[in-house]
C-alpha cells in the first residue's frame, strides 16, 4: 500500500492491466490526470478530436482483444466521445473511458465545460461510474477493467471530477473483484450441448451462422474445427468475417442484406440453424416470419438477453462460445451433407458475386480485389460506412480473425481511419489498410495528423464516386432517383489534403494505374498514404435484400 494522488492512481492502474497506449484529448478538468501521464511507462497519444480517439482505442481493441483506454476532458470533451462509446457498445467492444469532470461540490451548478456524462452515457455502456471519494477509486477502476472484458464484452466510463483526481489515497489495487449482479455464465449447461449435438447429427441441410462474438471470444480455431468436422456449410455477419477464412471451401460468404446470394438461399431453405455468437439483427434477418422458415434453431451466446429477442430459438445455449465449441467437438461427427453441399455449389455458380467489366474504368469492386490480392489476406483492414463496406466485406477475403474492423451495429461514417490507426500502433509490423468513402474520410481526416506524427504507414483507400454512395443507392433504388442531398460537390484533392498533413498519396483515374499504385503504396513504411480510386459513380451493391422483405425478394444484378 502507498500513498498517491487519485491521477496517480489512476495511472498505477492503468501500468498494472497492461495498458499499451491511452488515446486522449487534454482540458483543464483533466490536468491533473495528463500531469500523472506525463510520467507514464505506456504511451499516450494525443488525438485530434475525442470522437478519433475512442475509434482509434476501438481499433486497438478489436485487432488484439484487450482493451481500449481513453482519457478526455469535461463537457465537450466527453461528449465528442459519445458516438464512438455507442459505437462500442453495439459492437461488443471492450472500452474503458475516463471523463474529467467539474469539481465535486460544482456539479449540478452549471459550471464551465460541465454536462451530465454519466446520464447521457447510461444507456450506451455497460457500466458507468461518478467518483465522489477518492477511496472508492482503486476498486471502481478494478471494477472497470473486469466488466469491460467479462461476458459480453463493451465500454465502461469513470467520470472523474478534477478536485478527486489530486486527492490523496492509500492505494491497494485488488487482484480481483466481485460486482454484485454481474455474474457472466461461461460454462453452458452441459444438457443444452448434448441436445445441441443431437440435432446437430439429425440435420440433413445444416446452416453455421457466426457472429462476432466467435472473435471476441477467440474461437476461430474451434469453429473451424467444427465446421470441418461436422462438413456444415458456414456463413458470417459482417462482424464474424475472418472467423473462417474467406477462401475455406464450406464458407459461403457473408449473410444477410448485401450477402452473398447462395448463403442466404442456404439459410431460407436450411432445416437447422447454428446460430454461435450472432444476434439476429434485422439486416441478416430482414423479414422475420419469413427468415430460415424450414430450420430449427441452435442459438449459443454469452449474453442471455440475445437468445430469443428477435427469433425463436429451439435450443438456447448460454455460454462462452469458445467454451462451448469445445464440448461440441467432443459429441459431434461428420453429417451427411453430400447432397446439401452440391445444391450450395450448385448456386454459387448460378448466382456468383460479380460485377461489370468496362476497359478503362475503375469498378469499386476491382479496386478492392486488387488491394486484397497485392496487400494480401493477412492485412488487418478497416472500413467506414456505406457501399465501400460491404464491397469490402464481399471481395475482401480474410485468413483469420481480428483482421476485419468495422462498426457494424452503429454504422458510424468516420470510424474506419482513427480505427486503423489504433490497430497500427498495436501491430506496427503489420499492412493495416482503411478502405473508406469520399464522405467517410472526411469525418475524421484531422487525425492524418496523428497517423503523420507517429510515422504510422497506414494506407487509406478511397474510394471516390462522389456520392454519399449508399444513400443515392437507396434514393434510385426507393425514391425515383431522386439525389436529394447525395450529391459530394466540393470534395478536396484527397492527394493534396494528405500532402498538406505531411503524408503521401496518388490519385488513381484509370484501370490499368491500379495494380502500381498499389504496389507503390507498399514501399511507403513511413507515414500514411492514400489512394484516391476515381471510380464509376453510380455503382450499386448487389445483391441486396430491401429492409424488412425476405430472401424471396433478393434483388441481383441483371
Amino acid at each position: 500500500m502507498s500513498k498517491m494522488t487519485g491521477a496517480q492512481a489512476v495511472v498505477e492502474a492503468f501500468t498494472r492491466e497492461g495498458v499499451e497506449y491511452v488515446f486522449g484529448l487534454p482540458g483543464g478538468a483533466c490536468l491533473p490526470l495528463f500531469d500523472a501521464l506525463y510520467d507514464a511507462k505506456f504511451k499516450v497519444i494525443l488525438v485530434r478530436h475525442e470522437q478519433g480517439a475512442v475509434h482509434m482505442a476501438e481499433g486497438y481493441a478489436r485487432s488484439t482483444g484487450r482493451p481500449g483506454v481513453v482519457v478526455v476532458t469535461s463537457g465537450p470533451g466527453a461528449t465528442n466521445t459519445v458516438t464512438g462509446i455507442a459505437d462500442a457498445y453495439m459492437d461488443s467492444i471492450p472500452l474503458v473511458v475516463i471523463t474529467g469532470q467539474v469539481k465535486s461540490f460544482l456539479i449540478g451548478n452549471d459550471a464551465f465545460q460541465e454536462a451530465d456524462v454519466t446520464g447521457i452515457t447510461r444507456p450506451i455502456t455497460k457500466h458507468n461510474y461518478l467518483v465522489k471519494n477518492v477511496n472508492d477509486l482503486p476498486r471502481i477502476l478494478k471494477e472497470a477493467f473486469t466488466i469491460a472484458t467479462s461476458g459480453r464484452p463493451g465500454p465502461v466510463l469513470i467520470d472523474f471530477p478534477s478536485d478527486i483526481s489530486l486527492q490523496t489515497v492509500d492505494f491497494e489495487y485488488p487482484s480481483e473483484v466481485s460486482v454484485r449482479g454481474f455474474k457472466p455464465v461461461v460454462e453452458a449447461h452441459s444438457g443444452q450441448i448434448k441436445k445441441a449435438a443431437e440435432l446437430i447429427m439429425a440435420s440433413k441441410r445444416p446452416v453455421v451462422y457466426t457472429g462476432g462474438g466467435v472473435v471476441i471470444s477467440g474461437a476461430a480455431k474451434e469453429l473451424i474445427a467444427f465446421v470441418e468436422k461436422t462438413q456444415a456449410p458456414c456463413t458470417n455477419t459482417l462482424m464474424g468475417l475472418g472467423s473462417v477464412p474467406g477462401t475455406h471451401p464450406l464458407f459461403m460468404g457473408m449473410l444477410g442484406m448485401h450477402g452473398t446470394v447462395f448463403a442466404n438461399r442456404a439459410v431460407h431453405e436450411s432445416d437447422l440453424l447454428i446460430a454461435v455468437g450472432a444476434r439476429f439483427d434485422d439486416r441478416v434477418t430482414g423479414d422475420l416470419k419469413k427468415f430460415a422458415p424450414t430450420a430449427k434453431v441452435i442459438h449459443i451466446d454469452v449474453d442471455p438477453s440475445a437468445i430469443s429477442k428477435n427469433i425463436k430459438v429451439d435450443v438456447p445455449i448460454v455460454g462462452d462460445v469458445k467454451q462451448v465449441l469445445i464440448e461440441l467437438n467432443k459429441l459431434v461427427g461428420k453429417i451427411d451433407t453430400g447432397t446439401w453441399l452440391a445444391d450450395i455449389e450448385k448456386w454459387k455458380k448460378e448466382s456468383p458475386l460479380r460485377y461489370k467489366d468496362d476497359g478503362d474504368l475503375i469498378r469499386p469492386q476491382y479496386a478492392i480485389q486488387r488491394l486484397c490480392d497485392i496487400l494480401g489476406s493477412d492485412a488487418i483492414v478497416s472500413t467506414d460506412v456505406g457501399q465501400h463496406q460491404m464491397w469490402a466485406a464481399q471481395y475482401f477475403k480474410l485468413n483469420g480473425p481480428n483482421q476485419f474492423l468495422t462498426s457494424g451495429g452503429l454504422g458510424t461514417m468516420g470510424y474506419g481511419f482513427p480505427a486503423a490507426i489504433g490497430a497500427q500502433f498495436a501491430f506496427p509490423k503489420k499492412t493495416v489498410v482503411c478502405i473508406s468513402g469520399d464522405g467517410s474520410i472526411q469525418m475524421n481526416i484531422q487525425e492524418m495528423a496523428t497517423a503523420v506524427l507517429h510515422k504510422l504507414p497506414v494506407k487509406i483507400a478511397i474510394i471516390n464516386n462522389n456520392y454519399l454512395g449508399m444513400v443515392r443507392q437507396w434514393q434510385e433504388t426507393f425514391y425515383n432517383h431522386r439525389y436529394s442531398s447525395s450529391t459530394m460537390s466540393g470534395n478536396p484533392d484527397f492527394v493534396a489534403l494528405a500532402k498538406a498533413y505531411g503524408a503521401t498519396g496518388r490519385c488513381v483515374t484509370r484501370k490499368n494505374e491500379v495494380d502500381e499504385a498499389i504496389e507503390w503504396s507498399k514501399t511507403i513504411t513511413d507515414r500514411p498514404c492514400v489512394l484516391d480510386f476515381v471510380v464509376t459513380e453510380e455503382e450499386n451493391v448487389y445483391p441486396m435484400i430491401p429492409a424488412g422483405r425476405s430472401f424471396e425478394e433478393i434483388i441481383d444484378m441483371a
